[in-house]
């Protein structure tokens, strides 16, 4: 009997699976992934697992026997090559062809790769997988310079790894600011001087023109924007550039995909039975108010939840307010909401002290918070989000958040 299939095998899947059993679902439940590995976490592979903190076993989402035990059919190194959404079923590239009841799409994203001369020079990497940083970590041990191309999160959370590791580091950043798209000129400026102050070597306004070397990279070909090209160093290239949804599998399927794999408030997709989740999605967000794909974990694991109810006959809604986390160096950077839907900032603490929350808010209510160093902060804003308070009142470090609940 056909039962429950899912294709891919990040976290938002890996928690599909478990909440069907965790609901006493009792059918078959088909896992796919193409990597080599049971599902696992992204977030510490930039972090702990580059810096050699994380053993492989603690970045699993669990371990490998649960799926043995929960009678998970966990097939890994497998690509799935079509969905035929008539047949109901999927078709993987072992030619094997499975049929489902209900289908969950979790295909998760893809770095954007750079496509100019160079290249494909030994010594470029991307970071999206195990084997990505475990070929990073191998190139980090005889590195001597390395260049990091763009200054978001996944940029800098490598670079503070590499400078403590004693390496020449540079970061390059097209924009005005490093964290440009997601963050404020406040924040931006914060990072900004917490890495040059640790030694990282931060260009903005540049861009990258093409790579130097024979089989393997040796200099990365830059322009200012004064229009003046130059040559850095580098044996070491990661880029980070930004990410592109996996939809082409939906999306040959004939499934409504924009900006994403389009999906309702259920997570369902525009076909019958077919559900999809995380990074590859575009999801309408009713606390918002407007549809979104987001590239955060918290994410993916609350729309598994959500899909995984409804496909079990239930009607539950996905409604949530956004949340993301950065480490970099000691310092943890937690984040609710989007700070650009604030129209007014209130800063709460001291921000050279390394430990402070900025506040965004509409209207006088709370929209967004950047809590560094500052857990109590970022845990009521949480629960602050939306109410309206006193901006006076929320700055004065002598009052206690609660009472503003």
């Amino acid at each position: 009997m056909a039962g429950i299939v899912i294709i891919g095998a990040g976290q938002g899947a890996g928690q599909a699976a478990a909440s069907l059993r965790q609901a006493k679902y009792e059918g078959d439940i088909t896992l796919i992934g193409d990597e080599a590995y049971p599902p696992y976490q992204r977030p510490p592979l930039s972090k702990a697992y580059l810096s050699g903190e994380l053993p492989i076993e603690r970045v699993y989402v669990r371990a490998e026997k649960f799926y043995n035990d929960k009678n998970i059919d966990l097939k890994t190194s497998t690509r799935v090559e079509s969905i035929d959404p008539q047949a109901k079923s999927v078709t993987t590239d072992s030619g094997e062809t499975i049929a489902y009841e209900k289908l969950l799409i979790a295909t998760g994203s893809r770095p954007r790769k750079l496509s100019i001369t160079g290249s494909d020079l030994q010594g470029i990497h991307y970071l999206r997988t195990i084997s990505d940083v475990d070929a990073i970590r191998e190139s980090m041990s005889t590195a001597r310079n390395i260049v990091i191309v763009g200054g978001g999160y996944i940029g800098l959370e490598v670079a503070s790894v590499a400078v403590t590791s004693g390496l020449n580091v540079t970061v390059m950043e097209m924009e005005d600011r490093i964290l440009q798209r997601v963050t404020t000129p406040e924040m931006s400026a914060y990072y900004h001087n917490l890495h040059t102050s640790r030694g990282l070597n931060i260009l903005t306004n540049s861009t990258v023109n093409g790579f130097t070397g024979t089989d393997k990279i040796n200099g990365v070909l830059c322009k200012n924007a004064a229009g003046e090209e130059s040559e850095i160093p580098a044996d070491l290239v990661i880029v980070g550039i930004g990410i592109i949804p996996n939809i082409e599998l939906a999306d040959v399927a004939g499934v409504d995909c924009d900006n994403g794999i389009v999906v309702d408030d259920h997570c369902r997709t525009s076909m019958q039975d077919i559900f999809a989740i995380g990074d590859c999605c575009n999801h309408p967000n009713p606390i918002l108010d407007r549809r979104l794909r987001l590239e955060s974990v918290p994410n993916a694991m609350e729309q598994a939840r959500v899909a995984v109810a409804n496909m079990l006959g239930d009607d539950k809604v996905y409604a949530a307010v956004p949340w993301f986390w950065s480490d970099q160096y000691e310092l943890k950077l937690q984040m609710v909401g989007f700070s650009a839907d604030g129209d007014a900032q209130v800063v709460r603490g001291d921000m050279e002290t390394n430990q402070f929350a900025v506040f965004y808010l509409k209207n006088n209510a709370v929209v967004a918070v950047d809590a560094v160093n500052s857990p109590k902060e970022f845990m009521i804003c949480k629960q602050l989000y939306g109410k309206v308070v006193d901006p006076a009142v929320l700055a004065d470090q002598e009052t206690d958040l609660k009472t503003l609940l």
